[in-house]
């Protein structure tokens, strides 16, 4: 079984930054790329980022392309979302999830997903 859990949410005045962090345990192979989307009420979820824990390559929304960055320790099976230049746009509850591919999270096709934190930055 695996399981995903978020942390680092929290509030944050508009241009500031927070760090979001997920790990996971249980047996989770290291094909399983892992990525970030975040959900507001009322609308669906959406994609913001992807990591592939064989290459590293990334993928982003435009939304955060240049101003949020995905890291993940393959040692540690943890991720990590940097947000900087924060704006109340922003605000949402952030899930972490693990996917077949970064492609495949791209179109919100995840096969584990976490219970989310909430982001929150005030204008």
């Amino acid at each position: 079984q695996v399981q995903l859990v978020e942390s680092g949410g929290g509030l944050v005045q508009a241009g500031g930054s927070l760090r979001l962090a997920c790990a996971a345990s249980g047996r989770l192979s290291n094909t399983y790329a892992l990525g970030w989307f975040r959900q507001v009420p009322g609308r669906e979820r959406e994609f913001v980022a992807a990591i592939s824990r064989i290459s590293g390559y990334t993928s982003y929304s435009d939304g955060v392309k240049g101003r949020f960055t995905i890291s993940n320790d393959n040692s540690k099976n943890t991720m990590e979302l940097q947000m900087n230049s924060l704006m109340p746009e922003d605000t949402a509850v952030y899930f972490c999830a693990a996917g077949s591919s970064t492609a495949s999270l791209s179109r919100s096709q995840g096969d584990y997903w976490g219970q989310g934190t909430q982001v929150t930055v005030s204008a």
